[in-house]
């Protein structure tokens, strides 16, 4: 659990800006399919061979002009509307008061070095990432305005997600937009937006001055924020309890599992028989988080490190994780927008693996060619 190696990614400049760009969808029958997405994978330099093949035989729609767009997408009964764009990446922040983009968790340089050069071998952004602001009055109207048209593209995909996407081209309502920005907290993508700044500051002038981005109202039509859960592998309920004591969380015996203890401020460890509940005293919104606690205080309290940690989303299969793999399964609460948010914004980083948010647009429904561009990355 030691994320020595993380770092902060940089920050671009606020207020953001959303440039218009050349959507590309992929047929409704291919968008949500694992092996579509597997085709943006290994050998990276035959993507763009593949890209113009999928739209010679007919597999891909490309839109007739630029446009930003606003995407809405469904799925286990979770809509989320959100708008797209190429995100103007050349303005790094100078200080905490004018950063645009608030990164939440630390990122690798190591892997950011060679998602760029992917990016830079593939030149097509497949899919965004997920920005989360509150949106002030003018683009909450905008919004409203434009998803009561009649939408560019209406589908379904393989994965189900039922989507509506609008072109906006119209220069005043993209000033509108783009007026109302500010800064967003960045909730999914963190290794891809590193890679974006870096592929940015290989070729400026270029194309990779701007990243694919969608901007989500977390306020009209949030994305569901869950815990990541964990299994300390070799690590005993008995060390926890005593490791917990010391990090100054106290522990005390549930009825096994003890999922119904599971709450805002309280994480449940259980070895598959007994269970105990660790309660978190919050006395404010800037308290660190569990997850925080448990990385910072708990873990380096154990008698004996963890031989590995695995990470789950659900609590079944956590769980049954333990059926392979004797330890402690460490059952988190999930953070609030608001906890991760305040997080962000005071310049401190959740430990990796912090949150998950849900549901994600699938892979290839609107993506940007960095070819296409005047200013194209080859």
């Amino acid at each position: 659990m030691d994320a020595s190696a993380a770092v902060p990614p940089p920050y671009v400049a606020a207020p953001l800006h959303l440039h218009p760009f050349r959507a590309h969808v992929l047929q409704a029958s291919r968008v949500g399919d694992p092996a579509a997405a597997r085709l943006f994978a290994c050998p990276y330099r035959a993507v763009s061979e593949r890209f113009g093949a999928w739209r010679e035989r007919g597999h891909l729609t490309s839109d007739t002009g630029t446009a930003v767009y606003l995407h809405e997408y469904t799925a286990s009964g979770i809509t989320v509307r959100g708008w797209v764009g190429a995100l103007d990446l050349t303005r790094r922040a100078h200080g905490p008061e004018d950063r645009g983009v608030l990164p939440h968790e630390g990122v690798h340089p190591e892997q950011t070095t060679e998602l760029a050069d992917r990016m830079a071998e593939i030149r097509i952004d497949p899919a965004p990432i997920l920005l989360l602001h509150r949106a002030a009055p003018e683009l909450a109207d905008l919004t409203r305005r434009v998803a009561s048209r009649t939408p560019t593209w209406e589908l379904q995909d393989r994965a189900e997600q039922r989507h509506r996407i609008w072109a906006v081209r119209d220069e005043v309502d993209q000033s509108v937009l783009n007026a109302s920005l500010g800064r967003a907290l960045l909730a999914d993508g963190h290794h891809r937006y590193a890679a974006y700044l870096q592929l940015q500051a290989r070729f400026p002038g270029s194309a990779a001055d701007h990243g694919l981005a969608m901007v989500v109202d977390q306020h009209d039509t949030p994305l569901f924020l869950g815990p990541i859960h964990r299994v300390l592998v070799g690590t005993t309920l008995d060390d926890l309890v005593a490791g917990a004591e010391r990090a100054g969380l106290p522990a005390r015996e549930v009825t096994s599992p003890g999922y119904d203890h599971l709450a805002a401020a309280t994480a449940v460890a259980t070895d598959g028989e007994r269970a105990v509940a660790l309660r978190l005293p919050v006395t404010s919104e800037h308290e660190p988080t569990m997850v925080e606690r448990i990385h910072r205080d708990l873990v380096p309290a154990l008698a004996h490190a963890p031989r590995e940690v695995l990470y789950r989303h659900s609590v079944e299969e956590t769980v049954n994780t333990l059926s392979a793999h004797q330890g402690v399964a460490l059952l988190l609460p999930a953070p609030t927008y608001e906890q991760v948010l305040t997080t962000a914004e005071a310049g401190r980083l959740l430990p990796e693996k912090a949150t998950s948010f849900q549901p994600k647009p699938s892979v290839g429904l609107l993506m940007r060619s960095l070819v296409d561009e005047p200013a194209a990355l080859r």
